[in-house]
């Protein structure tokens, strides 16, 4: 069952308690030993002075609740909705890797550079494989480029999904609020309040999806709310959460946090954070996740940079220039082990290998690509047609282990093609878990829902047994009184 499925079930639990009637009072007084006040009329015989009976008058309403289960409901309901947020963001993060038969992810495409490397190494004068390895390296700087681009899209879509959140917490708060004043009225003037409690139930239930809760109950009925961080988010008044959204994300953009009262309760800066509910799958979504995978992108890009890096030939002390793989801070290669946030949008092919930007395709071979006019990066000075040397070293500093950023949750020394197929693997085992986490989720809270709804609300079958008992009574009173009635007859006749 989803996650969607089963807070369905969960919302018509509460929505379908209905008024029970019932004779007995013993029954009534059982169901609260047992942890629970049921909803019903109770109903007691009205005796006159003669001592005979003259009907029934109600004595009070009560309300069947199972406070344990219900608030195991708002727990695994909030903690489902973080993880189908969670879920859904992976599975957009997820396209990037693609369908891995069509080898569209950066990991797919740098085996593919090797690979045209190593054709171009077997016959370095032909210029059909060179032109073959530029457009692979093209396509691979294309893929890192949108990849990059659904990161940050993915992390646009959360913060505007944080806002709606936030807009349907504050709705959710004001209509708790009207009803809280109801049942504390209510209780005060001894009204019937069931309705507005089922009510204030299902607002609770549905706020528990957005922010993970906990509740208090105090004397006449009135109900006081904390997010699961231990911030008041309602009492007597509804509290005020803010958020301001942010409309463009880049790879250096930190999302706002989010506010109760003035404290932050998602976001980087909160003090206080929640800990479940779709708001906190969000923010995770935003400042978490998708952050990890646009660095460990940022260290793909910076390890090209890195391996096609070109050095000085002469001997001197010039420093590595940005050779086929360049970037905006050009000539100059990014900083060794370090991560370069949003690199992965940013790094681009040399125009200077490029013949469709007036580049000269010979370059991938002799070098040069950083600046053709300076001969100290010319590693071919001779123009040797069959110089392999270029080539080798490329192949040599792909499967050279480096040093990585710490900070991307993977292994901070790898080859970059490991380095590259470990990021699909995290990716692909987050994704993974997420599914397993939410079906497991989702059981819970239909089970939880099921439970109360069992607990709390009209069962048929015992209705109906009830009816029965009802009927067999009537029945066995009426053949009573036919007896009563034809032994009179029967009398009167035999006294005639």
């Amino acid at each position: 069952m989803s996650l969607s499925v089963a807070l369905q079930v969960a919302q018509s639990a509460l929505a379908a308690r209905q008024t029970e009637t019932s004779t007995v009072s013993r029954n009534i007084a059982g169901a609260q030993d047992a942890g629970y006040s049921r909803k019903s009329v109770l109903l007691s015989t009205v005796i006159s002075e003669s001592g005979q009976t003259s009907g029934l008058q109600v004595e009070g309403i009560g309300r069947v609740t199972d406070d344990a289960l219900y608030a195991s409901l708002l727990q695994s309901t909030a903690v489902g909705t973080s993880q189908e947020a969670i879920l859904e963001g992976l599975e957009v993060l997820a396209e990037t890797i693609g369908d891995t038969e069509l080898e569209m992810s950066p990991s797919a495409l740098l085996g593919d550079l090797k690979t045209a490397l190593q054709n171009a190494a077997a016959d370095p004068n032909d210029t059909i494989l060179a032109q073959d390895l530029l457009s692979t390296a093209s396509d691979l700087v294309t893929s890192l480029n949108e990849s990059s681009e659904a990161v940050q899209d993915v992390r646009a879509d959360a913060d505007a999904d944080i806002a709606d959140s936030v807009d349907s917490i504050n709705e959710l708060l004001g209509q708790l609020e009207d009803l809280n004043t109801i049942i504390v009225r209510g209780n005060q003037s001894g009204n019937d309040i069931t309705d507005a409690l089922d009510s204030r139930d299902q607002v609770l239930l549905a706020l528990s999806e957005e922010i993970g809760i906990t509740t208090l109950t105090r004397t006449d009925g009135d109900v006081v709310v904390y997010t699961d961080g231990g911030v008041t988010l309602f009492e007597t008044t509804a509290r005020e959460v803010s958020f301001e959204p942010t409309n463009t994300f880049f790879a250096t953009t930190t999302g706002n946090s989010v506010y109760v009262d003035g404290v932050p309760v998602a976001g980087v800066d909160a003090i206080m954070p929640t800990t479940s509910g779709r708001l906190y799958g969000l923010t995770e979504l935003r400042d978490e996740i998708a952050p990890t995978y646009q660095s460990q992108l940022d260290e793909i890009a910076r390890g090209l940079i890195e391996s096609f890096a070109e050095a000085d030939q002469s001997g001197g002390a010039g420093s590595d220039q940005a050779g086929l793989f360049t970037w905006s801070g050009a000539p100059a290669v990014p900083a060794t082990s370090t991560l370069s946030s949003g690199l992965a949008a940013d790094i681009q092919i040399n125009a200077n290998a490029d013949p469709d930007q007036g580049g000269n395709l010979d370059l991938l071979r002799d070098g040069g690509i950083s600046d053709p006019l300076d001969p100290d990066y010319d590693y071919n000075p001779t123009d040797l047609a069959g110089y392999t040397g270029r080539y080798q070293d490329f192949l040599d500093a792909l499967d050279e282990p480096r040093v990585f950023d710490a900070g991307v949750e993977l292994d901070p020394t790898d080859t970059l093609t490991g380095f590259a197929s470990s990021s699909v693997g995290w990716l692909e085992s987050n994704r993974q878990s997420a599914t397993s986490d939410l079906e497991v989720q989702s059981v819970i809270v239909s089970r939880t829902a099921e439970s109360l709804a069992n607990t709390t609300g009209v069962n048929i079958d015992e209705e109906m047994t009830l009816l029965l008992d009802i009927e067999r009574a009537y029945a066995a009173a009426a053949k009573l009184i036919s007896a009563v009635d034809n032994m009179l007859d029967d009398l009167l006749a035999s006294a005639s």
